[in-house]
């Protein structure tokens, strides 16, 4: 049995960096973390990411900053690898000499926070990897971004990074974005899409190309740069459930139709997915059960979110979600291998 096959690999695992937490604690207005007392007279730390967030936002504690406690949940569940991301908001609620001066600091903090971490057990593979942050903020020039896409790709712990859905304020289609593409491409970088800003309209850009994968999807950017590899969160969202009307509406659409080389499903067929879907049945109808379609899913828990009621509970993100992989019908112990782990050792070069 190869090494691949026996890791449990987390790619939808997430932190807020110490420095980051800092930032959001000495905020007044959202994103922040604020504290405050409790009925019971506990002072706690909440979380607001967005405005009128229900419960006055989430507690948050160690768990979003500390490694110990990232490892900790690690050990707890049997993880072996975690490739961690900084959660929303990102660097968008930033004016863009900040940003740009932030994400340089952020990623050498990751950097850091992973390369020294500890090996696997018996092997000489560390336990942290990370996804870089990009100052995707409007005024952001291109030679800033293109800085900074050369910085993680120097960093050898970073193996992608994470952007949300605005780009730098026009959406994903942005032709602003193109030199961005080309040396995410050139660099090798997975592009880790995460979803932050809801259905509102205005946060997609001004073309009518859809809502974020679309986008990328229906203005060519997979026609222009074929080699680039996008990871979507939480098993793509309804997109695979819209695959073959999106490919049928842009049959009868001759303008859409007329910018893409290929049939809609192909593009899709590009992607690849976390497993974050919770059920067999959501895994199953996300990828086909045939071995292509599974080597491009993988294992993630979206920790430190949605914890337990309690300390001694294990995290049903975990649980739910391994059980889904386990249980999806014509997937063979080889496509499960996969998605538990191969698929990312493979994707993201964690080689010995």
């Amino acid at each position: 049995m190869s090494i691949a096959s026996k890791l449990l690999v987390d790619i939808h695992t997430h932190v807020y960096l110490p420095r980051y937490a800092s930032l959001l604690k000495s905020r007044t207005s959202v994103p922040l973390i604020r504290s405050r007392t409790t009925p019971q007279g506990v002072t706690e730390d909440r979380l607001l990411i967005l405005d009128h967030e229900p419960s006055g936002g989430r507690p948050v504690g160690a768990q979003y900053w500390d490694r110990q406690e990232k490892l900790n949940f690690m050990d707890k569940h049997g993880i072996d690898i975690s490739i961690v991301s900084t959660a929303n908001p990102w660097l968008d609620f930033l004016p863009a000499s900040q940003a740009h001066a932030l994400a340089t600091e952020l990623n050498n903090d990751l950097e850091e926070y992973c390369s020294t971490s500890p090996y696997v057990a018996d092997h000489k593979i560390k336990r942290l990897y990370g996804f870089g942050l990009l100052p995707l903020v409007p005024e952001i020039t291109t030679s800033a971004l293109l800085e900074i896409v050369q910085q993680i790709g120097s960093l050898p712990h970073l193996r992608g990074l994470i952007m949300g859905t605005r780009g730098i304020g026009k959406g994903l289609d942005d032709e602003a974005l193109d030199p961005v593409w080309v040396a995410i491409e050139k660099a090798g970088l997975v592009v880790f899409l995460h979803p932050h800003y809801g259905v509102d309209a205005s946060a997609w850009g001004d073309k009518d190309n859809g809502h974020a994968a679309t986008r990328l999807i229906l203005s060519g950017v997979f026609d222009r740069f074929p080699s680039l590899r996008l990871l979507l969160a939480h098993s793509g969202g309804a997109l695979p459930a819209l695959s073959s009307r999106l490919a049928s509406c842009i049959d009868h659409d001759p303008i859409v139709a007329s910018r893409l080389k290929r049939d809609a499903r192909y593009y899709l067929g590009k992607l690849y997915l976390d497993a974050v879907a919770y059920g067999p049945e959501e895994l199953g109808f996300v990828i086909p059960n045939r071995s292509a379609g599974s080597k491009r899913i993988l294992f993630g828990t979206d920790h430190p979110f949605f914890p337990p009621l309690s300390s001694s509970e294990r995290w049903k993100s975990v649980t739910e979600n391994l059980e889904a992989i386990g249980s999806v019908e014509g997937w063979s112990q080889e496509d499960k291998d996969g998605v538990r782990g191969a698929n990312a050792v493979s994707i993201f070069n964690l080689s010995e």
